[in-house]
């Protein structure tokens, strides 16, 4: 290497950051790249800029703490269009409501959200962090029996449906043995109190119990054991 004279003083400095791509020389990992007219791999970062139009979907929520609803609408970029490894992933979250209370956390709560998509990456986990917000002053019912521990809560459960939608989270699924047994269990219980919940308007039997695992009135006694009607979740296993 040659030697290089300084004749001046040294005043500042920078140092140069490798470029990830031309480091890495490999395709992104879990579809978060797409191929641009020259065919040359970009990945999902911050610094992608924003189509003229994207995928939007909007989803109502409707809570009997307010007297309007809000409706969250979540946009998605296509990556690689066009090709085999064409993927959808959220790129920014909108919160419209004509309740004004609520301005200033939903803003500063939209923009977060919408700067932890465009970083790319693993967004579930925004999800478990939203519906593990409580409202001090209590939580709300929907309807079905579902109970939601805070309107952020809620909009964590929103976004959730909507990555499972587009395939960046699975959906939960049952094994058919336990759901054969939930089934049998559920058919088993109504026919014993079919006379006491003639007249029930909720899905599950009058009286159940809350299941702290999907947070829904379904847990009953079944053959000395308490079963959740809605997950299957067992104190007995």
């Amino acid at each position: 290497m040659a030697r290089l004279q300084i004749g001046k003083k040294i005043v500042k400095y920078r140092v140069q950051a490798a470029d990830p791509e031309r480091a890495a020389g490999t395709p992104a990992r879990d579809g978060r790249a797409r191929k641009d007219a020259t065919g040359k791999v970009v990945w999902m970062h911050e610094k992608l800029e924003r189509p003229e139009v994207l995928i939007g979907s909007t989803y109502k929520i409707k809570t009997p703490v307010s007297d309007h609803a809000m409706y969250l609408t979540i946009n998605d970029i296509v990556l690689n269009e066009g090709t085999e490894h064409e993927h959808r992933r959220p790129f920014e979250i909108f919160i419209n409501s004509k309740n004004l209370d609520h301005f200033q956390w939903i803003v500063a709560l939209t923009r977060i959200i919408s700067a932890v998509f465009r970083k790319g990456g693993d967004v579930a986990f925004l999800t478990e962090e939203l519906k593990a917000v409580f409202d001090p002053r209590g939580g709300y019912w929907q309807p079905g029996g579902k109970f939601m521990p805070s309107l952020v809560a809620e909009i964590g459960y929103v976004v959730e449906r909507h990555l499972q939608t587009i395939g960046l989270m699975p959906a939960p699924e049952m094994d058919a043995a336990r759901r054969q047994l939930i089934d049998a269990k559920r058919s088993e219980w109504e026919q014993r109190h079919r006379q006491q919940d003639a007249f029930a308007k909720s899905n599950y039997p009058e009286g159940a119990q809350l299941c702290v695992k999907c947070n829904t009135a379904a847990v009953v006694m079944m053959d000395g054991c308490m079963t959740c009607l809605a997950c299957g979740e067992s104190k007995c296993g």
